[in-house]
């Protein structure tokens, strides 16, 4: 029978191991540790008859409780799905303004909206609709056809200047460069400018007065603030598709520039359409 070492300082046995004068001691297991390791296996060893563990050839063992992940997602996605066929149902049969009455259905447009805008719209408007030169800020308050729900899905729906949509949003500026003087271009750039304070000619803005009144007023109104009947945009605030110095109006008012942007119905349905006119009113420029 082998005697037992015992080290000297701890009055520990050893295991009989020793590296470069260093033994190793034999120190046990504490036993709460070793009954928590036995828990674990016999856990483990249930775990896989309950439920799916063991990979086979093509499949793998589908447990006893016939539990899988993959059905609990299906049946949620189906009740999603579900649940989302519900509320477009809804928002098909009733108009954008509707939609905005009723708290849930207006909640579940707005986030349907906001994927659909992040997919198709943040190309020309921006990821956070702010615009850019010639594509407009949609978080402000300056709308040419209007900011209310149905306006703004009318706008979405049917496009502006889309030759493909007989209802598309139309309006479009003469090219006053073949019908003023360059003198008369100059005057008017320069009133229209003193509307928002940025004329820097007070005179060439008084003779420019007289100039808008005979040529612009019939579709930007008497003071400049625009007509929505003609989606002629509003001079007197401080809000600007192309600019706003004298020279960036005078370029407008000689040879304007007239965006487009498509209808939106055909391509992405109705439902979808109105989803995107409630995200694009919540966005704080909505009437």
């Amino acid at each position: 029978m082998t005697k037992r070492e015992i080290d000297e300082v701890s009055g520990v046995e050893t295991t009989g191991h020793e590296w470069d004068g260093i033994k190793e001691l034999n120190n046990p297991m504490p036993r709460w540790w070793l009954w928590t390791f036995y828990a674990t296996i016999v856990w483990a060893a249930g775990y896989t008859i309950a439920y799916p563990a063991w990979p086979m050839i093509s499949s793998a063992t589908s447990g006893v409780l016939g539990f899988s992940s993959r059905g609990d997602l299906k049946a949620e996605m189906t009740a999603a799905e579900t649940a989302k066929q519900d509320y477009a149902q809804t928002i098909a049969a009733k108009s954008a303004d509707e939609i905005l009455a009723d708290d849930q259905l207006r909640e579940f447009a707005t986030a349907a909206g906001a994927a659909a805008f992040k997919v198709n719209c943040i190309q020309c408007h921006g990821s956070g609709a702010e615009g850019s030169a010639g594509f407009p800020n949609l978080n402000d308050d300056d709308w040419l056809w209007g900011g209310s729900a149905d306006a703004i899905y009318h706008t979405i729906a049917h496009g502006i200047r889309f030759e493909g949509d007989p209802d598309t949003r139309y309006s479009e500026m003469p090219a006053f460069g073949d019908m003023l003087s360059k003198d008369e271009i100059r005057q008017v750039s320069s009133y229209v400018a003193s509307l928002t304070g940025n004329s820097t000619d007070e005179q060439a803005a008084a003779a420019g007065k007289q100039v808008f009144a005979d040529n612009c007023a019939s579709c930007h109104g008497d003071d400049g603030t625009g007509d929505r009947e003609f989606g002629a945009p509003n001079l007197a605030d401080a809000i600007w598709l192309y600019g706003s110095s004298e020279a960036e109006i005078a370029r407008q008012v000689r040879t304007p520039r007239h965006g487009m942007m498509p209808a939106w119905s055909a391509r992405l349905g109705d439902t979808t359409v109105k989803e995107l006119a409630v995200y694009v009113h919540s966005l704080g420029g909505g009437e």
